[in-house]
């Protein structure tokens, strides 16, 4: 969410910032919060005037009433009343321009990084540069369910009998490499100096509406039925909510924490043929990466971020790519934006298995995420975010990338002391 200062003296780069991101239906919502400003400062004005004016009043009253004076004093008591009635009106006046100037702001996008490419859609996005060489075998990569299939890795007949279509249940030697891949990205992390957490998995509506936009939260959240709560589509949700409306000394700056957790997701729309199996379900696994730090140091923690899910990938002989967001397929929080893709051997092509975030500080005026600088001064924090790991994309990458001709998976070094040792996964079909 913008600075409402900024938008005020700035409606220009704002319209043009709406542009870019080729959401031209909202560039009256520019002029219209502008004049709910202006009505409202009005507002706020003329109240400010009405208490110093009561106080002035207030005191002419005792003083009259001491001098005897109770007929004039009682004139003055009007004015008074009248004024009060007055200042009640004020008030609801402001409350009323606050709530609607919110809303439009909350809809409002955030400006984007001078550096991101103007594009309208996500076939703008932008290949920064490729990590590995990517391989096609010499032999047939079967689709990732019928590879899982083979070592009794995965049941989607149970699941949907269960749970409806979009889940699935992990068996045998895929379910622990799942567990495994996991458990290696959070030691990866941490001892890359992040702080580990499990956070809650369920989250109030203000902290849904202060880590994400209203489109992404109608697309992606599961509400409880009776409750004001909901299941969270990513850690980042809870693990950015932990810090609302706290003051955080500049001199703890920066966190970093790397958290785990189940995602939920309601994931709309029609799903073509690459998306069915485990690549986009209702409910999946993942290990993530949250920044909280000053303005000015989220552009080197951002460029940090993604290049811990590269090095994690390539730890693991996973080919992939960074590919740079373009302009129309930034979410309205985002400042910048980066996927993570591993190459698929089966597709010969690089597909999304994560997502690096600089949010600026579009988060934390949302949530009054504070920091208490050093000369006493108190300003918003930036926050970021990124994928580590998520294992059902993760399952298909490294299945794809370690299957051999004889239908053995091969187990990469760093992976086996999660694995109890083994260096091959052998099929049983």
């Amino acid at each position: 969410m913008l600075d409402i200062k900024f938008l005020r003296e700035n409606p220009d780069a704002v319209k043009e910032n709406i542009k870019k991101k080729f959401q031209d239906s909202k560039l009256p919502l520019v002029d219209e919060v502008i004049a709910l400003d202006k009505e409202n400062r009005a507002a706020i004005q003329e109240a400010d005037a009405l208490r110093a004016g009561r106080n002035k009043l207030s005191k002419q009253i005792g003083a009259l009433m001491g001098q005897g004076k109770k007929d004039e004093a009682e004139e003055i008591k009007k004015q008074v009343s009248q004024q009060a009635n007055r200042l009640k009106e004020l008030e609801a006046l402001e409350a009323d321009y606050e709530e609607k100037i919110k809303k439009i702001m909350m809809i409002i996008p955030q400006m984007i990084d001078a550096s991101v490419t103007i594009g309208k859609d996500d076939s703008c996005n932008v290949e920064i540069q490729r990590y590995g060489e990517p391989v096609v075998p010499d032999f047939e990569v079967p689709y990732h369910t019928d590879i899982m299939e083979r070592f009794d890795g995965i049941d989607l007949d149970a699941a949907r009998r269960v749970a409806g279509n979009g889940f699935y249940y992990l068996m045998g030697d895929i379910a622990r490499l799942h567990s495994a891949v996991i458990s290696y990205a959070r030691d990866f992390m941490i001892d890359r100096g992040f702080t580990y957490c499990v956070p809650p998995f369920m989250i109030r509506s203000n902290v849904v509406t202060g880590v994400m936009s209203f489109a992404e939260m109608d697309a992606m959240m599961y509400k409880i039925e009776g409750e004001d709560l909901y299941l969270i589509g990513t850690s980042e949700h809870s693990m950015i909510g932990k810090f609302i409306d706290t003051i955080t000394p500049e001199t703890k700056l920066p966190i970093t924490l790397t958290s785990y957790s189940p995602c939920f997701r309601k994931e709309k729309g029609a799903h073509g043929l690459e998306e069915r199996g485990v690549y986009r379900i209702h409910q999946f696994e993942k290990q993530e990466m949250i920044v909280v730090c000053k303005p000015e140091d989220s552009a080197a923690w951002y460029d940090k971020l993604w290049q811990n899910t590269v090095d994690l990938f390539r730890s693991m002989d996973i080919p992939v790519r960074t590919l740079e967001c373009c302009s129309g397929d930034l979410a309205d929080l985002k400042v910048k934006s980066c996927d993570v893709e591993a190459w698929s051997p089966r597709q010969k092509k690089y597909f999304e298995v994560g997502s690096c975030s600089n949010l600026g500080d579009a988060q934390a005026r949302r949530l009054k995420i504070r920091v208490d600088g050093e000369n006493g001064t108190k300003y918003l924090a930036h926050t970021l975010n990124n994928t580590v790991v998520a294992p059902p994309r993760m399952l298909i990458a490294f299945l794809e990338n370690h299957l051999q001709a004889d239908g053995s998976v091969t187990i990469p070094e760093v992976l086996r002391p999660y694995m109890g040792g083994k260096a091959v996964l052998e099929p049983k079909n």
